[in-house]
């Protein structure tokens, strides 16, 4: 087997690549409007109950209808699950990586249409939306390849009177409840993840973007995933909270979304259920309030760029985007100046527009919220650009810079999820440090200096999951930066890195008595 490497990124600077996309935008197009079934033990169903997934760049755009699952389906789906269970088990390691395999082969064949379902669906641009079809491909292969490595053999001491084994095998039924806005990346990467390691799963996707999910399933079962492997429920977020969540024959729970949601399924998890034997796993990556730490020693034009980079890419809409600009006092202003024209510079639009930088916010609600926290941002601190919704049917918002905001204000402590900047002035590089960790999360965070004794202290004091030294605090690559955060950003699960299959098995040992 080849070593594990990175899919590339689309070049789209290149002609044919630009074409292929939009091929891939007007195939897509043609497809709107199509009703997606559940798929239980491999059957499809069809209920009384619907929603409709929508444009957020054209909310009159109906993408696709949706079922809208009731607890009585959630139940099925759990038993078909549990079915199939009994015999997934005990498939090697070797041929579960198989399917993993042969999923990122086709991924990479209908790269473009992947990417063009984002686009329509979540509002990403070109790039962000191929990055997200890449890290899917990349969690299949990187994946396949740590089940194959778990079922090799584990370093033990050995002893001469004893045979001595250690082997990691599946928990069991696990719900998988995904986000938005990596549609598929982390859909894929949760999913995949759950049944290579021997798991079976009920997944259920964000009510935001069941299309791709929808799409995700095409993958699977061209892939020849046997049937009940993966069951696929549509419907209302308390399908998974007040129906999933609570199941007693559910053995582990992946989530990626909100605190708020992230501490409630916790909590619900750990209380035992009549007929429970276990105690619930939840793996659980939740929210960030991510800082970038702009020394006085640094060059401040790459500097203004990794921030708006950080900040603006996706609409914001990454728990790992920078919302705050931590900027020591002596080039305060210098690098606000640079950061505002590079803002500026930003295009807005629909993003099926290949020159549109930023597209949309995910829904109605969210862009209410955005502006909601603009407002109370214009009361502590001064918007320098941005700061209203862009006039037109989509969920648009300006790109808002917002400065001078005191260490504990509300737009600098609160998860906004848009494209809103908080910047700080720090009297030092130590204060920078010190107000960097003055959040309850704890999932990315950035330092800009060439200063090495600055550095070597960001690397002990910076209390986050994932810190990037003169870099963006964007863009964790599968393999190469281990996601996952601390305190109140989740359970630092380590996606994409080799601790991360850990989490959905449990390793038995096994002693025989030798004569």
């Amino acid at each position: 087997m080849k070593r594990f490497r990175n899919e590339p990124f689309t070049d789209f600077s290149k002609a044919k690549n630009r074409k292929a996309m939009e091929t891939a935008l007007g195939k897509v197009e043609a497809e709107l409007g199509r009703e997606y079934p559940l798929i239980i033990g491999g059957k499809r169903k069809k209920i009384r109950g619907k929603f409709v997934s929508i444009d957020p760049s054209d909310p009159s755009r109906a993408l696709g209808v949706f079922q809208k699952a009731d607890p009585k389906t959630a139940n099925r789906a759990v038993d078909a699950a549990l079915k199939a269970f009994e015999t997934w088990r005990f498939v090697k390691a070797s041929k579960r990586a198989s399917y993993l395999f042969k999923m990122a082969r086709i991924m990479r064949r209908r790269k473009f249409e992947l990417a063009a379902w984002m686009v329509y669906e979540v509002g990403k641009s070109w790039a962000e939306a191929d990055g997200d079809v890449a890290e899917a491909i990349d969690f299949c292969d990187f994946y396949g390849r740590e089940a194959i490595r778990y079922a090799g053999d584990q370093p033990l001491t050995r002893i001469r009177t004893e045979k001595n084994e250690l082997e990691y095998i599946p928990l069991g039924v696990g719900a998988v409840i995904p986000p938005w806005n990596f549609p598929l990346a982390i859909l894929c990467g949760m999913t995949t993840a759950s049944f290579v390691a021997g798991n079976t799963v009920v997944l259920k996707p964000s009510s935001d973007a069941p299309a791709i999910a929808a799409k995700f399933m095409e993958v699977v079962e061209e892939a020849g995933v046997p049937a009940g492997v993966v069951n696929f429920l549509t419907g209302p977020g308390r399908i998974a909270g007040e129906v999933l969540v609570q199941h007693p024959k559910i053995r582990f729970i992946a989530f990626t979304g909100s605190m708020d949601v992230g501490l409630r399924i916790n909590e619900v998890a750990a209380a035992r259920q009549p007929g429970q034997i276990w105690i619930k796993r939840a793996v659980l990556e939740m929210g960030g309030k991510d800082s970038m730490i702009v020394d006085s020693e640094t060059d401040l034009d790459k500097a203004a760029a990794a921030v708006t980079a950080a900040a603006f890419g996706f609409q914001g809409q990454k728990c790992s985007a920078c919302s705050r600009a931590i900027v020591v006092g002596s080039v305060y202003k210098k690098f606000l100046k640079k950061l505002v024209a590079a803002v500026k510079a930003i295009e807005v639009g629909p993003t099926q527009d290949y020159g549109n930088y930023m597209g949309p916010v995910v829904n109605k609600k969210a862009m209410e919220s955005i502006l909601d926290y603009i407002g109370i941002g214009s009361k502590g601190g001064k918007i320098l650009t941005g700061g209203g919704r862009i006039p037109r049917k989509g969920y648009f918002i300006q790109p808002t810079v917002i400065a001078d905001v005191k260490p504990d204000a509300v737009v600098s402590l609160e998860e906004i999820f848009g494209p809103v900047l908080a910047v700080i002035r720090a009297r030092n590089f130590d204060h920078a440090l010190e107000i960097a960790n003055n959040t309850q999360y704890g999932l990315t965070g950035a330092v800009l200096t060439r200063g090495r004794k600055k550095i070597s202290k960001a690397k002990k004091i910076f209390h986050v999951g994932n810190l990037y030294i003169n870099r963006k605090c964007t863009g964790a690559l599968v393999g190469v930066h281990p996601f996952g955060g601390f305190n109140m950003s989740g359970t630092d699960s380590k996606a994409g890195g080799r601790d991360y299959l850990l989490l959905f098995s449990q390793a038995k040992s096994i002693s025989e008595l030798v004569k």
